[in-house]
This record gives C-alpha cells, sequence and structure tokens, in this order.
C-alpha cells in the first residue's frame, strides 16, 4: 500500500527537533511549500537565520527520513532563511525596515572590539544575511578604515537621508566618513545622544536581518541613548581573558541589565597565540579562561574564542576583514563560529513569544 501523502511526510520531518528552540521543524512552521508530484517531493526548509550552523544536518536528515517513506523515488530539498524581527521591532517607527539591532560593547578599550564587529557584520554577510555597521564608537570611528572606505562620502537621498556606504556586503554609517580625519570629537552627552538618533533616523538603512552596533568602551551615553531610541534585541560583549578586562565588562554587562537588554553573550578575543611557524605551540599571552570565567558567573553563553593573530590586524590596516582577506585562517574560522552563535542566540530571543503561544496551544 502507498503510504506516500503530504501528512504521512510531515510526520516524518516532525522528527527533526530544533535543538536551540526545542520544538520540531514541522510545529515550528518551517516547512514550505511542500509538493509530490509521483514519486518526487519538493519542499524548502526556511530557518530562522541563514546562519544556522545545523543547516547541512537538517538537510540530510530531511532527505533520509522523506526518503524511507514508501513510494517516495526522489527528495529535492531547498534551505532558505526568514529571520525573524526581534521583539518590540515590529513596532519600531524609527528603523522600520530593520529586523534585529546588536550592540557589540566593551567595558574598556584595547579589547579588539571594533575588530570583532566588522568580522561580525562580514561574516553575517558571507552567510547570506542582510546587514548593516553602525559605527557609534564617535570618538575613535575606525569601522571605514577597517571595511576599506575610509576615504568616501555619503551620498544624500531626496528624503534628505544618508545613504549608508557598502563594502564586503555590509551597509556602514560612521562619523568618520562624516567629518575630516583630523579632527577631535569633542561631544557632551545631548550631542551624542544626537549622533545616536541621526546614525538610526536620518539614515537609509533599507531592510536589514541585522543591525550591527559598534559601541563605544564603559557604560556612557550612547549606550543610554541607544537604549532609549531603538530596541535593540541584544548585546554581545567583549573582553580578553585577562582580569582588568573582566572587571570592566562586569559593569557592562550590569549596565545592560539595568536597561533591559538582553546579553546574548561574551565574545573572548585574542584568546591566546599561535605561531604561524610553529603550529604546535601556544602561548596564552593575556591569561586563559577569562571569558569562560564570565560566562559562568553570570550564566551566560561564551559565544566563542578568538586566537591571536597577525592576519586579523593586517586584515585591519589594509581594509580587507580577515574571514575574507584569509578565511582558512584559525581567526577567521572562530569568527565565522562567531557569527553563527550570535545568529542563533538572536533567533532564540526573537521566538520566545511564538514558543510560549505554542506551548500555551498544546
Amino acid at each position: 500500500m502507498n503510504q506516500l501523502s503530504e501528512q504521512s511526510i510531515l510526520t516524518a520531518l516532525s522528527q527533526i527537533i530544533d535543538p536551540d528552540l526545542k520544538k520540531d521543524i514541522v510545529t515550528l512552521g518551517f516547512i514550505k511549500d511542500l509538493a509530490i508530484s509521483g514519486g518526487g517531493v519538493s519542499f524548502r526548509i526556511v530557518l530562522t537565520t541563514p546562519a544556522c550552523p545545523v543547516k547541512e544536518a537538517f538537510e540530510e536528515e530531511a532527505k533520509r527520513l522523506v526518503g524511507a517513506i514508501e513510494g517516495v523515488e526522489t527528495v529535492r530539498v531547498t534551505m532558505d532563511a526568514n529571520v525573524p524581527q526581534g521583539r518590540g521591532v515590529a513596532n519600531n517607527v524609527a528603523l522600520p525596515g530593520v529586523k534585529n539591532i546588536i550592540a557589540v560593547s566593551s567595558g574598556k578599550g584595547g579589547v579588539g572590539k571594533s575588530t570583532v564587529a566588522v568580522n561580525l557584520a562580514v561574516s553575517l554577510s558571507l552567510d547570506g544575511a542582510r546587514v548593516g555597521l553602525m559605527d557609534a564608537d564617535v570618538y575613535g570611528p575606525n569601522v571605514p578604515l577597517m571595511l576599506g572606505v575610509g576615504a568616501i562620502q555619503p551620498q544624500v537621498t531626496s528624503r534628505n537621508q544618508l545613504v549608508p556606504l557598502e563594502a564586503h556586503g555590509v551597509k556602514i554609517i560612521s562619523m568618520a566618513v562624516l567629518v575630516p580625519p583630523d579632527k577631535p570629537m569633542i561631544l557632551r552627552g545631548p550631542m551624542l545622544h544626537g549622533v545616536v538618533r541621526q546614525f538610526l533616523t536620518d539614515v537609509d538603512w533599507g531592510e536589514l536581518d541585522y543591525l550591527i552596533v559598534d559601541m563605544p568602551p564603559g557604560t556612557g551615553d550612547v549606550q543610554l541613548s541607544l537604549a532609549q531610541l531603538v530596541p535593540v534585541q541584544g548585546a554581545v560583549l567583549v573582553t580578553t581573558p585577562q582580569a582588568v578586562s573582566l572587571s570592566d565588562v562586569r559593569r557592562a554587562l550590569k549596565m545592560f541589565e539595568q536597561v533591559s537588554i538582553p546579553v546574548l553573550g561574551v565574545i573572548e578575543n585574542m584568546s591566546y597565540f599561535v605561531p604561524p611557524d610553529m603550529l604546535e605551540k601556544r602561548y596564552d599571552i593575556f591569561g586563559t579562561g577569562g571569558g569562560q570565567q564570565l560566562a559562568n558567573e553570570y550564566n551566560i553563553r561564551l559565544l566563542g574564542e578568538i586566537p591571536l593573530g597577525m592576519e586579523v590586524r593586517a586584515g585591519g590596516d589594509l581594509g580587507i576583514p580577515v574571514v575574507i582577506a584569509n578565511p582558512e585562517s584559525p581567526q577567521a574560522k572562530a569568527f565565522r563560529t562567531v557569527a553563527e552563535e550570535v545568529a542563533r542566540q538572536i533567533s532564540i530571543e526573537a521566538m520566545k513569544p511564538e514558543l510560549v503561544i505554542m506551548s500555551r496551544a498544546r
């Protein structure tokens, strides 16, 4: 007896459980455009991020499960993604086309926060997401240099909005492209609030899955302004392993808690150094285990450890991030993994209201 039917296919696919959302992909509504033609079956699996680390595993398991159904001769699976809007972002008048806003922050300077923000943004773009990068580090706006657009001036639309610059698939705005490079940034609190507001509302960001905001170090006016102006989906904290850095990052974490911005996790940058001519050696230049210690202390995720390497510095100086300039390097691979983890946490935060509704309905 031929058991091939739409219901039999959905029943088979319901055995695939999303490891983060803890529900099967049929209940979550990931299966789209299911079609049966003779013994041929086709459908799309629409995930919550193109950076999903289990994408290939889902595809293989779907083919195996459906292919095992009596009467199925061929299985064609198309992997797709539709990034959900973060909580509160659907009603965001200021940025109607931006689905998720992610703040990249640190308690102190010198931990490579901007480098992390740049490589995180480019990594998400390489995965297929629509990404913007807002350089809110107004006192040290280095993002344009790191992305190779330092001398380009943005154009203005007919609606008097700035057109963000674009490099490596990422839309960019920064104070560095609006003022001469040797002009000092002398700004007080109200002026900083105005800069943040203009970068958000007076820039034609268009449709974005993720807007990465490179925050200035510390816990000052820019952080508070961002929290007041737009719904931020989550914050990512950048630290090095050493105790001095961890002490300052704790203050940043508490600040985000006070303004009700979820902390998605911590990234440990400059975790260790492996000499390129002695790959068997590892030097913990800034100590070891600090990021994991912070994650354990505050029950947050360690999103990844980025090793120290000359490739990262060279890529930043040349305007070609390491994830593009040297994609097979340990640093690039670590950044790509971190981007996947950040995307996962954003999806979990965005899906929380729907998961609560699903639980109540059962």
